[in-house]
């Protein structure tokens, strides 16, 4: 791991919060520090995903942000461990990942894993997820707030801008209609992405 930018270790020496961009690319979201293995122009820090991120201390960023990249992730459970631990009490997490149903995403040999409405409720306490599901919560203090799940669909033709923003209305309505829409539809409707925002809770540490 390597910061490039110097201007995260002085952000860091005068307690200033940071906002990360996982797996940016060489184009991190506006305002964001770029997080990327790739060395290469635009990228502020080295890293690879499946490794503790070392160099970030504990509580030091306020905003992670991350698209499209934790499909990509072998270790997540680990990943989302330091994600936690770098975030400040309350600090946002969004995620955005291919929904299981996308017909692309089997095409991508480096896609390692499936997300789904439920996936990452998983790091939720049971009393606090919202929806007509319930998992269960992994065990350890890795745990986060759910503040909303989305799914969003793809808009291709004249029939698509037609109807999708119907079917977007139906399935993002309720909790229920996610959940009826994730099981009864979601493979003859397929969905392109499903999105996450979530606060770190640092109440079991």
């Amino acid at each position: 791991m390597r910061l490039v930018n110097p201007q995260i270790a002085k952000d860091l020496e005068q307690g200033k919060s940071l906002r990360i961009d996982l797996g940016s690319g060489t184009k991190p979201r506006a305002g964001f520090y770029g997080l990327d293995q790739l060395d290469a122009q635009g990228v502020d820090i080295v890293a690879d995903l499946n490794q503790p991120l070392v160099l970030l201390p504990d509580n030091c960023a306020e905003h992670v942000f991350s698209s499209h990249a934790l499909e990509h992730v072998e270790r997540l459970l680990p990943l989302m461990d330091e994600i936690h631990r770098i975030m400040r009490p309350g600090g946002l997490l969004e995620v955005v990942a291919p929904h299981f149903s996308n017909p692309y995403y089997y095409s991508d040999p480096t896609h390692v894993r499936f997300f789904g409405l439920y996936t990452m409720s998983y790091f939720v306490d049971m009393d606090k997820q919202p929806g007509a599901h319930k998992v269960p919560a992994f065990p350890g203090r890795t745990r986060f707030e759910m503040e909303s799940v989305s799914l969003s669909f793809y808009r291709f033709n004249l029939w698509d801008r037609l109807f999708v923003p119907f079917l977007r209305y139906f399935a993002n309505r309720t909790p229920r209609s996610q959940h009826f829409y994730e099981l009864r539809l979601s493979w003859l409707f397929p969905a392109a992405e499903v999105r996450y925002k979530m606060r770190a809770s640092k109440a079991h540490r």
